[in-house]
């Protein structure tokens, strides 16, 4: 559990950047070169590449080196891991916040 703990924290870390988001929904339409990738973003490429390591490292994304360019492709288990944590959690809320809903109507009722 504390291993998948500390990936679930990594994919939401990485997810917490506009930037790294923004890559990872270009890379859900297929694969794309550094540069391509970088092109929409106003800043330094160091500072770009250093995302898709973050990316990389965390297990997001993968990348392969051919001749002079680099490519990068969506790795989307870790993402199905967060999606899975969301819902699970959402649905307790929806429960909760359906019990509410009840006791507030009795409340209510009782008032009226």
């Amino acid at each position: 559990m504390p291993n998948q703990t500390a990936q679930l924290d990594k994919v939401f870390q990485a997810l917490a950047d506009p930037t790294r988001r923004a890559v990872l929904e270009r890379l859900a339409h297929g694969p794309a070169a550094v540069s391509e990738l970088a092109r929409p973003f106003a800043m330094a490429l160091p500072s770009f590449v250093q995302h898709l390591a973050m990316l990389e490292q965390y297990g997001l994304v993968q990348s392969r080196k051919q001749g002079r360019v680099r490519t990068y492709w969506l790795a989307p288990e870790p993402l199905a891991s967060a999606e899975q944590w969301i819902a699970r959690h959402g649905e307790i809320w929806r429960q909760k916040l359906d019990q509410l809903d009840t006791y507030l109507n009795e409340l209510k009722e009782q008032n009226s």
